[in-house]
Formats: C-alpha cells, sequence, structure tokens
C-alpha cells in the first residue's frame, strides 16, 4: 500500500484516503471525500479523534508531556519570555525585537483606558454579577463601539484590534470584580507593566495604591504565559468555529469566554479551592479524603487531565512558581493551602494514583497561585481568560486567514422515523 494513502474498504468498495503529516510527526487520514464517495460519515463524540484544522500555532504531544508555543517549548517561554512577549509570539508568529515590543507597549498604554460610556455596562448589572457575564457582554459590546474594526482588512487593524483586547481585559476584568465588591473602579497607570497594572486596578484603593512585589508580579505573568493557548480545546475550537461563519473578531472573542465558562474548562481551578474548602468544612483529614477518592465516593480536582497521560509540563512549571510565591508570601495558617500541600504529597506517594497517572494538573497550581494572590474564586475563570486572549485572537486570525468553509459537524439521527401529523383530537 502506498504510505500516503489509507485504503478504507465498505460494502465491497475500497476507497483511498490521502494520508497528512504534520512538521512533529503527527499523522491523519484526510476524510473530507469520505461522504461524498460513500455516503458515511465518521462518528467521534466529543472529536477525540478529528482534526478540524491545520495549524501553526501550538504543539501538543500528551503522551510525551510537550507543550511548545510556535515551536518555544513552554519550559524556554517560562523561564524567559513575559506575558505579552509570549502574546506577541503567539499573535504574530515570532518573538518581537526590543523596538517591536516598545512600539507594542505604548499600544497597550494607549488603549487600557475604557470609553466612559462603557462604565454604565457595569452599573446595568447586579451587586455580585458574575464577572464572566460581564466580560463577554462587553467584549461584544466593542463591535458597537469600534465599528471600523468590524471587517479587518490590514495588519494595522489587525494590530490596533489586538491592542484594544489584550490591554482593556485587563480593566474589564478588575472593573468586574470591584464592581462585584462594591468599590470605586481604580484606572490603569500608564507607568506600570502589564501584570503590575492589573494588580493596582484589582486592589489599590483611593488614596492608597496597591504595589505588588516582583514575586507577585512574576507569578502573574508566569500563570498567564502557561494558559496563553493549549491548542484545540473546547474554548480555541468555539472561537474558530464562530469565526468560520465571517464574525467579527470581538464577538468571537466573547463566544470563547462563555465556552471557558464551563466547569470542566475554565473553572476547573475554581474547583480545588471548592474541594479544599469542602475538605476543611467537612473537618475531612486528607488521608480520608484520599480513601473517599480510590472508592470513587470523591472526585479529586485538578489531578489528570484529558490529554497529557503522562504529566502535564504546565504544571511543573507552576508548582516550583507556587511553592516559591507561598514562601515568598507566608501564607503559614491558611488552612486550605496547608491541606492542598498535604493532598498533593499525600496523592504523589500512593500507588493508586501513580499507576493511573493521576499527577496535578495546571489547574491545582493555578488555584494555589491565585488565593496566594488574593484572587477572590470568581474570578478564576477571569483570569484563565485573561491569560487565554492571545490564543484566541492567534486562532481567529488563522482561521479567517485560511478560506475554509462554515464549521458544521454532522450527527447520526437516532430519533423516530417519518411518521404522520394528527390533530389535537386524535391525540
Amino acid at each position: 500500500m502506498d504510505t500516503k494513502k489509507a485504503l478504507l474498504t465498505i460494502d465491497g468498495k475500497t476507497l483511498e484516503l490521502p494520508l497528512l503529516e504534520g512538521t512533529e510527526g503527527e499523522r491523519a487520514i484526510d476524510i473530507t471525500s469520505l461522504r461524498r464517495e460513500t455516503g458515511l460519515i465518521t462518528y467521534d463524540p466529543g472529536f477525540a479523534n478529528t482534526g478540524s484544522c491545520r495549524s501553526k500555532i501550538t504543539f501538543v504531544d500528551g503522551e510525551k508531556g510537550i507543550l511548545r508555543y510556535r515551536g518555544y517549548p513552554i519550559e524556554e517561554l517560562a523561564e524567559h519570555s513575559s506575558f505579552i512577549e509570549t502574546a506577541m509570539l503567539l499573535i504574530f508568529g515570532e518573538l518581537p525585537t526590543q523596538p517591536e515590543r516598545a512600539a507594542f507597549r505604548d499600544m497597550l498604554s494607549a488603549q487600557e483606558l475604557l470609553h466612559e460610556d462603557l462604565l454604565h455596562h457595569f452599573e446595568g448589572f447586579p451587586p455580585y454579577g458574575q464577572p464572566m457575564s460581564i466580560l463577554s457582554a462587553v467584549i461584544n459590546s466593542f463591535a458597537s463601539y469600534y465599528p471600523d474594526l468590524l471587517d479587518i482588512q490590514t495588519d494595522e487593524e489587525f494590530r490596533l484590534a489586538v491592542a484594544k483586547i489584550i490591554s482593556k481585559v485587563r480593566t474589564i476584568s478588575a472593573f468586574a470584580y470591584r464592581k462585584s465588591m462594591g468599590r470605586p473602579f481604580m484606572y490603569p497607570d500608564p507607568n506600570r507593566s502589564y501584570c503590575s497594572n492589573f494588580l493596582h486596578m484589582m486592589f489599590s484603593i483611593p488614596y492608597k495604591e496597591f504595589e505588588p512585589t516582583r514575586a507577585q508580579i512574576k507569578a502573574l505573568s508566569l500563570f498567564l504565559v502557561m494558559h496563553a493557548d493549549h491548542e484545540q480545546n473546547c474554548s480555541c475550537s468555539t472561537v474558530r468555529m464562530v469565526c468560520s461563519s465571517q464574525a467579527n473578531l470581538f464577538a468571537s472573542i466573547a463566544a470563547g469566554i462563555c465556552a471557558l465558562w464551563g466547569r470542566l474548562h475554565g473553572g476547573a481551578n475554581a474547583a480545588v479551592i471548592e474541594m479544599l474548602e469542602n475538605i476543611n468544612a467537612g473537618r475531612l483529614t486528607v488521608k480520608d479524603y484520599i480513601e473517599k477518592v480510590k472508592r470513587r465516593e470523591m472526585r479529586l480536582m485538578g489531578f489528570g487531565h484529558r490529554v497529557y497521560k503522562s504529566f502535564d509540563p504546565r504544571a511543573k512549571i507552576l508548582k516550583k512558581a507556587a511553592h516559591k510565591l507561598l514562601h515568598d508570601q507566608d501564607m503559614t495558617g491558611d488552612p486550605l493551602i496547608e491541606i492542598a500541600q498535604e493532598l498533593e504529597a499525600t496523592a504523589m506517594s500512593d500507588d493508586f494514583f501513580i499507576e493511573r497517572s493521576l499527577y496535578p494538573n495546571v489547574d491545582f497550581y493555578s488555584g494555589i497561585i491565585l488565593r496566594t494572590l488574593g484572587i477572590p474564586v470568581s474570578m478564576y475563570p477571569v483570569m484563565f481568560a485573561i491569560g487565554r486572549m492571545p490564543g484566541w485572537i492567534a486562532h481567529w486570525y488563522e482561521e479567517s486567514r485560511a478560506g475554509g468553509k462554515i464549521h458544521r459537524p454532522r450527527q447520526v439521527y437516532m430519533g423516530p422515523a417519518e411518521r404522520k401529523y394528527r390533530s389535537i383530537e386524535e391525540r
């Protein structure tokens, strides 16, 4: 058989299907002609075995625990790169030069303020409104405030749209938190770095500005870098699907935020803290909780991963950062942090978890980092969204330039066969 073809025999008919190979050796069967030639479709719930696109952005190898952005190992980016530099890499394709980085920094500073009329959006939400709901709504409203960017045609227009989203998402997120707390909005400070500015808008109060430590800024930047992209996950696929209808960038990103909101996606790190709270409130020992997990009576949140079958490379990086931040912040006395550390140590010394490759994942350590930074649980999915923004934008741009068809999955219909309508008197 030709090594570039796969042979599929159905009802005595043999069909040749091309084989595709990626730059990292991934192989795929091209079934674009399958329905046309055979009348059949594939059945793949959850799309776990379906490649929806060809992409040049992020590579993941779950078996080997590999994550690379545009070819750069996540470990190297964690050590050397900032969030904004990583964002530019994902979106524009290459690491920026110093002049490029400086020019983009100036654009971010110029775009960090919100249109004053947008503040009415925040007033329209009730006290303790969900920050993710506010974030999605305000991002979607950009289509009305920046109509000149609805049909992006030039590199300059795209760069301006990118700067608006990457910069303003911090302001929206911080304002959403301040709204939920009944506190006055703190406007961005153009003299601060990206992460320092966000923490300032979150925690400063009038006449008393919050000054984050270098350790806090580094931990937040690292958190955002780790979440910047993860190829075709639920929210990324949502962005690409919405984009395939030729929806604008703002609408596509707003849809991605809604997809991320789910407990099985962006809400997973919040679920870790909720688990720790339940252990603490129930006065269970960690050992007792572990035994309940092994008996399938409880779920161990923040362990294992759908893609990574050995370890999550992001978790290794954030574990080190979390322990360093805990040391610098002196969080002794926080019962949830103490439970988390004991839970990690206990699970990692138990053959039950080791044999099943149930290692702590990125959500476990990101939850600890966010708690240590003082970020409330309601903001955890928002923090994920801030980090994931570069990946969504990069995938939207790639999809919009691919010139493909609108995404339209098929189904296997299992409902009633054809039947005749009966009047209401006959039913």
